[in-house]
């Protein structure tokens, strides 16, 4: 609860700057092409964040690897308000950019280091919950309160900080790897046992990567105001919320294989619904609360498949392939778009929903009855 609490007060800084860092740069006439670099920038962080916390991990532990990752993440707010300009922006995004990822993997691999194959599901539903509850939020704050640099730099670095407290009056521990060599991350991703697993958050981030990024672009298209945008999006964001812990339950009492399959024919349906114009309101609602609780039972599909010494390599492994796959997803989905139709958009997550599909459907080999494990 206490990993928890820190990490909802992470996800409304991450929130927030995330949606006015591309509009401050707006606002100071950069060309195009620079806010994307400076978003890129970001999202390479992440890539090098994933690589780098298992090591840390191993070397320090769960808690100061926690602290250092908020300090680093403080550090790259803080820094938007010391210099100004293109390049350095894109050095403290990419700083911003690190530390979030090391916050992502130091709260997946202690919840996946402390639960069972009973209760992994629903640890992750928690943890998602509170990641998209936090998103909102913040969304929600940038609404309500000024939106200039100077205002929301301060608050936000103090609500940094103040994440740190709550892991202050509890430690993690992870007994049984303690004594166990740093394992690889690289060789995770190459598992065949654990492969629906990589290649369900591959597409998770593709799917989840195209509705964040490209969908605000098609309703705008379709002639929905901003106002109305945003009501849509909170929609489909409010039922992966929604959806998170009857999923996590399903998961971990059915198995997480059956749940997947069903999981991914929904997304397919929810697509071909949005092709043939019906009612906007039920359709996402539907692919948000499929497509939004993927990536946490595709995660604990693998973990199962490994030892516990290797699950945080497991999880940076995962959390990689979900960064590919946002990074690749938007950046195809929006050429098709721009080539061709806006359609292209949900023509491209049913496509790659489809491809997992068949791979769900071919024999994936033993896999554990969650209810048989304590």
């Amino acid at each position: 609860m206490l990993l928890l609490c820190g990490l909802m007060l992470l996800t409304l800084a991450i929130a927030v700057l995330n949606t006015l860092v591309p509009l401050w740069l707006a606002h100071g006439n950069l060309p195009t092409w620079q806010v994307g670099m400076v978003g890129s920038s970001y999202f390479a962080g992440n890539l090098l964040g994933t690589l780098i916390t298992g090591w840390l991990i191993k070397r320090h532990g769960f808690n100061r690897s926690y602290y250092l990752a908020s300090l680093i993440f403080a550090a790259g707010c803080v820094g938007l308000g010391l210099m100004t300009g293109f390049w350095s922006w894109m050095m403290w995004r990419f700083i911003a950019g690190i530390g979030c990822a090391m916050i992502w993997v130091v709260v997946e691999s202690a919840l996946m280091c402390s639960g069972t194959s009973r209760n992994r599901g629903r640890l992750l539903a928690a943890y998602m919950m509170v990641y998209y509850v936090g998103t909102v939020l913040g969304q929600l704050m940038i609404s309500k309160m000024p939106t200039d640099l100077a205002s929301v730099l301060p608050w936000v670095t103090a609500l940094i900080l103040t994440a740190i407290l709550p892991l202050l009056f509890t430690r993690i521990v992870n007994d049984r790897s303690e004594n166990q060599e740093a394992t690889p991350v690289w060789p995770m991703l190459r598992l065949r046992h654990a492969r629906l697993g990589v290649n369900g958050c591959i597409i998770s981030g593709i799917v989840l990567g195209s509705l964040y990024g490209l969908m605000p672009l098609y309703l705008n298209h379709k002639g929905v105001s901003d106002a109305g945008i945003g009501f849509w999006m909170a929609v489909m964001v409010s039922a992966g919320i929604v959806g998170q812990w009857p999923v996590g339950r399903l998961a971990d009492r059915f198995g997480r294989l059956l749940v997947l399959r069903v999981q991914v024919f929904i997304v397919i349906l929810g697509c071909l619904a949005m092709l043939t114009n019906a009612a906007m309101g039920p359709t996402l609602f539907v692919l948000g609360a499929a497509g939004f609780t993927l990536y946490p039972v595709a995660m604990a599909w693998a973990c199962e498949r490994v030892e516990h010494h290797q699950l945080v390599a497991m999880n940076q492994a995962l959390l990689l392939s979900y960064t590919v796959g946002s990074l690749l997803g938007p950046t195809f989905t929006s050429m098709l778009m721009q080539s061709y139709s806006d359609s292209l958009l949900f023509v491209m997550i049913a496509g790659v929903a489809f491809v997992y599909l068949l791979m769900l459907l071919r024999k994936a080999g033993p896999h554990s009855t969650p209810i048989a494990h304590a």
